[in-house]
């Protein structure tokens, strides 16, 4: 039994130890023994809480055989951190060596959340240097690598978490977005995951700078990962909420009423503005037959303004990190630099007035893409426009630093706009999963999920998968 523990998700094993099947204890040692067989060869868990994931696992047992309460939703379940966001008594790294003795001494809002909720806390995963890359290779802790294929890219910046998930060291993470770092290594690695709508799930650290720019204010949003997308949206209702440590976050509903007529989809296979590889279009067209097959109404569109949307998340973003450069530089690796230089370069930062008319503009558009999604209240795209990369390719040349966020594309309005976007793997190609994404109105979560959950019921399970299925 303990040899396949690490297959079952979070939602499952939480059920298996509230009824004794098994106990907590037996739950963390499987994916400890996973930790030890797989990682070596992965680097997605940089570091292993064994010692405390242990002492909660039993304190987990003891109060389940004491049967003195509700247990939580994830009562004894392992999960796993990105090292961006604080969990109390580690570093909260950023993957930098100057931030190696960054020790938090409380939780973060959503480690807290999960906590409270049964979850114990197994590891820490990898991420590039400041969560500056789609490709997850840390100065201070290396290469990740990708379960399906040693030499491809395990996505960013999350991609630790998802290399974990995929490879069955975790059944459930945490990690964030402000240009897809939940959803990119989700399709590179072939997991789930869901960028909520900013306000849904609190943010906070205590780990200077404890407040970011604008862009990282209204773009970037933790949330959960996992193979299984049941499991996202446990997780993503246990983090949601208000918390007095982020003052812009909400009480809003996670479902709303149904109105019982057909949801019309607008399909994106090929996003303007680049190229789409054509076994990612062919997936994403049958991720749109799935739903069609499922009851939706399916029409190949491209919402309003697209381009536009996407040059605006690079004026807005860019802009930003070009003020923060200098700062950035004296703590990032050369890679990290490297394709900072490589995408900034062609993207000079705005003047004040050019800066006012960015919002101007980012208004107009979020009021057009409105008004779309009353008509069309999801949108499926491929999440990245081409498979998953080479290790280094997106730092070899300025050009090719170039193509990654051309590639990146079809993440960026849903950070531009603040609409939640679910992942999940729409199939193969090439022997590589391919992540599709399912955009809905802000706060309709539950749309997206649902979407996403159909094609997810059409196409099965990719992970977990032993390293390297693919060479």
């Amino acid at each position: 039994m303990s040899d396949e523990l690490w297959r079952k998700g979070a939602g499952e094993l939480a059920g298996m130890i509230g009824s004794g099947a098994v106990s907590s204890v037996e739950v963390v040692e499987a994916h400890l023994a996973r930790i030890e067989a797989v990682n070596p060869a992965l680097n997605a868990v940089v570091v292993v809480l064994a010692d405390q994931a242990l002492e909660a696992a039993k304190l987990a047992d003891q109060r389940t055989a004491a049967g003195n309460g509700d247990l939580g939703p994830l009562h004894g379940v392992p999960v796993t951190i990105k090292e961006n966001i604080d969990v109390a008594g580690t570093a909260t790294t950023n993957g930098v060596p100057a931030l190696a003795e960054a020790v938090a001494p409380v939780d973060a809002p959503v480690v807290e959340r999960l906590r409270a909720a049964g979850a114990i806390v197994i590891g820490r995963t990898n991420l590039p240097d400041m969560a500056l890359r789609i490709s997850t290779d840390s100065s201070l802790r290396g290469l990740t690598r990708n379960p399906w294929h040693a030499d491809r890219t395990a996505g960013g910046s999350s991609g630790g978490e998802a290399s974990a998930l995929a490879s069955g060291m975790s059944p459930l993470g945490a990690g964030n977005d402000i240009g897809g770092s939940l959803r990119n290594p989700a399709h590179c690695c072939g997991v789930s995951s869901i960028k909520p709508t900013p306000g849904r799930v609190p943010h906070a650290t205590v780990i200077a700078p404890e407040d970011g720019p604008l862009s990282f204010q209204m773009m970037m949003v933790n949330g959960p990962m996992a193979r299984d997308l049941g499991d996202v949206r446990m997780a993503l209702e246990i983090m949601s909420g208000p918390d007095r440590r982020d003052p812009e976050c909400l009480p809003v509903p996670l479902s709303y009423p149904d109105s019982g007529r057909p949801v019309r989809v607008a399909l994106l296979a090929e996003p303007p503005g680049g190229s789409t590889d054509a076994g990612i279009a062919d997936v994403v067209r049958q991720a749109g037959a799935h739903l069609a097959a499922a009851g939706y109404e399916v029409e190949e569109v491209t919402p309003p303004e697209y381009e536009t949307a996407v040059d605006l998340w690079r004026d807005f973003l860019f802009t930003e990190i070009r003020t923060l450069q200098p700062l950035l530089e004296q703590v990032m690796g050369a890679d990290g630099k490297g394709f900072l230089t490589g995408v900034l370069r062609d993207h000079p930062r705005l003047d004040v007035d050019a800066y006012v008319q960015m919002f101007v503009r980012r208004r107009q558009v979020a009021r057009r893409w409105a008004e779309f999604l009353e008509d069309y209240p999801v949108v499926l795209t491929p999440v990245w426009a081409q498979p998953a990369f080479p290790h280094g390719w997106d730092v070899a040349s300025d050009e090719q630093a170039d193509a990654a966020i051309e590639l990146l594309r079809p993440v960026m309005p849903a950070n531009l706009l603040g609409l939640p976007s679910a992942a999940t793997p729409g199939g193969l190609a090439d022997g590589m999963p391919v992540g599709v994404q399912c955009m809905a109105a802000p706060f309709r979560e539950d749309r997206a999920l649902d979407a996403a959950a159909a094609i997810q019921a059409a196409v099965g399970a990719l992970t977990p998968v032993d390293p390297f299925v693919n060479g």
